[in-house]
């Protein structure tokens, strides 16, 4: 069985001379959850994890696991890992090393490895061990930092864009193994991503992050439950949504679409009772464009 430590990190900034790639992070992760962190390219996803796995060192802030520190200290690293994207180039000689040297390495470094379940996915995947990392495509580089973060049972496991470069066949298969090792062993999951839509019905929550900042950290289908779109004449639903938390509005003719996210206790069936709008579903991908302010109200004529 896992551990039920929790890893915190409170008032987190990482610096790059006049950047600030992560921008006070305060964040919860607890046992037993897949996570999915989104955000847009250079959002600060790949720092986050890095500051949280101690791969990092942070400008300011603390990273603790189980109320210890994280940073230098390797009986608390033995329960993290973080599977970071890889490419052909890879600092440090590594696209020298074949497949099988590289996951030689990782063997080494994470206590709790298995070696047997790391086979069973070479095998799965159909990765020829016998080849250099630098003679890869992106697909099989995708395909071995999952087998290093699945074989690694670590208690908290982070992925970085684990499905860049895989066909849609392969990020089904990874999706039902992650899903898999999840329900057998309840190790937590922290996936890293910017394609949304496929991979929200795995998130058990959702972290979304834009600038370097939580935007917000919630159940998944809490958040899309409270997100709809409500359609029809402009002045009927400019009326309805008025006192409403409106997150976009697209606006067509005398027509008019917005979106709008509920409180608790809100029901979007009583707020539209009687009135000739339509209400349909928003895609998480769609939230979370409109949450992170990239979208503006739009019209056409």
């Amino acid at each position: 069985m896992t551990s039920t430590k929790e890893l915190v990190c409170e008032n987190l900034v990482k610096k790059y001379k006049d950047v600030i790639a992560v921008n006070d992070v305060t964040l919860t992760i607890d046992q037993g959850k897949i996570y999915g962190l989104i955000g847009r390219n250079g959002a600060g996803k790949t720092t986050l994890l890095s500051l949280l796995t101690a791969q990092t060192a942070a400008s300011s802030g603390t990273v603790t696991y189980g109320g210890e520190t994280v940073w230098e200290n390797q009986e608390v690293l033995d329960n993290l890992c973080f599977s970071r994207e890889i490419s052909a180039q890879m600092q440090g000689g590594f696209g020298a090393y074949k497949v099988k040297e590289y996951l030689r390495i990782a063997s080494i470094y994470y206590p709790n490895w298995d070696a047997e379940y790391a086979s069973k996915l070479i095998e799965t995947f159909g990765l020829d061990v016998k080849k250099k990392i630098a003679k890869l495509s992106k697909g099989m580089l995708s395909m071995i930092t999952i087998v290093l973060a699945l074989a690694s049972k670590a208690n908290i496991t982070m992925l970085d864009e684990p499905v860049a470069g895989l066909d849609v066949v392969a990020r089904e298969l990874f999706y039902e193994l992650l899903l898999d090792e999840y329900t057998n062993t309840g190790r937590t999951f922290i996936i890293s991503t910017h394609i949304i839509e496929e991979a929200a019905k795995v998130f058990e929550e959702v972290i979304m992050i834009d600038n370097g900042k939580i935007l917000l950290k919630e159940n998944t289908d809490v958040l899309v439950g409270n997100c709809h779109y409500i359609s029809g004449k402009e002045e009927d639903v400019a009326d309805i949504t008025s006192g409403l938390k409106v997150l976009h509005t697209e606006k067509m003719g005398r027509s008019m679409s917005a979106c709008v996210q509920l409180n608790e206790g809100e029901k979007i069936t009583e707020i539209v009772a009687g009135r000739d709008v339509d209400v349909t579903p928003v895609p998480l991908q769609k939230i979370f464009v409109y949450l992170s302010g990239n979208v503006k109200e739009e019209t056409h004529e």
